[in-house]
């Protein structure tokens, strides 16, 4: 029998009982649609966490020295303490750093941060802003660039001189109409429980970064570690990190051990004492993701499982019913010298297109999810053409193998008992 006869006769069967045909590829439509809108918010995620976030949030080639890991599982209260405990980092620490780290190429840099708000000349105000108090090397280690005017130079930052750089959306909220160069604003910030101020001239406008999760990282300033603004974002002589970049990935493995070996020489460790400190990279600080993702691809499938099983079972009582509902039929074609296969390949055939339209449904319903996903929430997507086509042939094959019995069955009628079949 023609593959393709097979074919036009199971759309004409689709076609004839469309209500049936719906029922019956539901569960097909609702597996494969949920395995390509999940797969494909795992598989953005997992770009948007490797790519985006890494290089956003930890930077490239970096390593990261804090008091406490960037992120916490354990919600035990002893081991907060412990970690609260633990010495903060401090602006000596970063130089002995600074020294000791005898990479070429090698770039060291302060960070303290907090929220505070900016207040323009005329009143204006923007809350919730990013405050980075940071040193020269920063903007080497971030990548960052101006869209007008300059960063900081190494005396300013030396000297701890009051100018700042205002992110791409602070800046434009500040000043709508006007030029920003060359203007004071005022820095206002909570710090030890009081509310403290300082004034600035803005020498700078960073590029615009773009969002992160729905947040926005152009509402931001930044401004020397040692100037007005240390007071805002931390204790006097404290920092939050020391960052610290090398010329390549290869650089990395050295530079912890540098960091390492400084860190437990200033705070004093023993050989059996554990760090006291937390040294990480962006593949260190990204593993909580990789579980995560390994978990929703190891366990999705299993649900997805369900929903095509029901619908298998579904397909294959449809099936039943269309041979009872075609006994005669068959038995005229086998009278007129059907064999047995093309009885068989015909019943395969329509269970295979059946679920393989299901498929395809469920596949562009999915693509519209995840599609509606990535426009409508801060949720990253990426389309991947193998699960497109893991998910087509996984429902051809439900409708396949949905179809052996009901196939069979079918196959083995004697012609005679099919043509007296009322």
């Amino acid at each position: 029998m023609d593959p393709r006869e097979g074919i036009l006769l199971a759309l004409q069967q689709i076609r004839a009982q469309k209500l049936k045909s719906f029922f019956a590829v539901l569960g097909v439509i609702i597996g494969v649609m949920f395995l390509i809108a999940v797969v494909s918010v795992v598989e953005g995620m997992n770009r948007y966490m490797k790519e985006d976030f890494a290089k956003t949030v930890f930077g490239l080639n970096t390593v990261t020295v804090t008091r406490t890991p960037s992120v916490v599982f354990n919600g035990n209260r002893e081991y907060w303490r412990r970690l609260m405990r633990r010495p903060r980092l401090s602006f000596a620490d970063a130089e002995v750093m600074r020294q000791q780290v005898d990479l070429p190429g090698a770039l060291v840099a302060v960070v303290s941060e907090n929220n505070g708000k900016l207040q323009g000349p005329n009143g204006t105000e923007v809350t919730n802003v990013w405050l980075t108090g940071t040193s020269v090397d920063y903007f080497r280690i971030r990548e960052y660039d101006v869209e007008k005017g300059r960063l900081f130079s190494a005396p300013e930052d030396r000297l701890g001189s009051n100018v700042v750089i205002l992110g791409y959306d602070a800046a434009d909220k500040l000043f709508p109409h006007l030029d920003p160069l060359g203007r004071q604003v005022r820095i206002v910030a909570t710090q030890g429980g009081s509310q403290q101020k300082a004034s600035f001239t803005v020498i700078g406008v960073l590029k615009k970064q773009g969002t992160l999760f729905g947040m926005s990282l152009d509402n931001r300033a930044i401004a020397p570690a040692h100037s007005a603004l240390a007071p805002l974002v931390n204790p006097h002589g404290f920092v939050d990190q020391i960052l610290i970049r090398g010329s390549g990935p290869e650089d990395i493995p050295h530079l912890k051990m540098a960091a390492e070996a400084v860190m437990r020489t200033r705070h004093h460790l023993r050989p059996a004492q554990d760090n006291d400190f937390e040294i990480e990279t962006a593949d260190d600080s990204l593993s909580f993701w990789d579980k995560i993702s390994k978990i929703l691809i190891t366990a999705f499938p299993a649900l997805v499982g369900i929903a095509l099983i029901v619908g298998g079972m579904v397909i294959m009582n449809i099936m039943l019913m269309s041979v009872a509902e075609r006994t005669r039929e068959i038995g005229i074609r086998k009278a007129l010298g059907a064999r047995r296969r093309d009885i068989l390949f015909q019943i395969l055939v329509e269970g295979a297109t059946l679920s393989g339209a299901g498929a395809l449904a469920g596949i562009g319903i999915g693509v519209a999810l995840a599609m509606a996903v990535r426009a409508l929430s801060p949720l990253p997507a990426a389309l991947s053409p193998f699960w497109m086509t893991f998910g087509a042939i996984l429902g051809v094959s439900v409708g396949v193998i949905a179809g052996i019995y009901p196939a069979n069955r079918a196959a083995r009628m004697d012609p005679v008992v099919a043509l007296r079949y009322e």
